[in-house]
């Protein structure tokens, strides 16, 4: 059974800093390329940034220099930092695998 349980959300004021994680299990982590997505209130699922096997990056152009995606290939985990965080980037935030959706974690960025 495939599971990605994302962690790591809560509430900052904008500047902050965040650190979100993916624990991945049911599936061959250090062969898949695995995605951020997010979805904010009233919006639909945008995609944030992906990593593929080789570890090459590729992110949304809104959060392209802010955000950093990396894994722990030993950890079967996926980590997203999320520095100067804006009011926009408040959503849930899933990691996924190909059609697999984990739940997600909020992020809530306000002053």
């Amino acid at each position: 059974e495939v599971q990605l349980q994302a962690s790591g959300g809560g509430s900052v004021q904008p500047g902050g800093s965040l650190r979100l994680s993916c624990v991945a299990s049911g599936f061959p982590f250090k062969f898949a390329s695995m995605n951020w997505n997010r979805q904010g209130p009233g919006k639909g699922v945008e995609w944030v940034s992906n990593v593929d096997a080789n570890g090459n990056t590729n992110y949304n152009g809104d959060v392209s220099g802010r955000f950093t995606v990396s894994r722990d290939n030993d950890q079967n985990t996926l980590y997203l930092q999320m520095n100067d965080l804006k009011p926009e980037d408040t959503a849930v935030y899933y990691c996924s695998w190909a059609r697999y959706r984990g739940q997600g974690t909020l992020v809530t960025v306000s002053s």
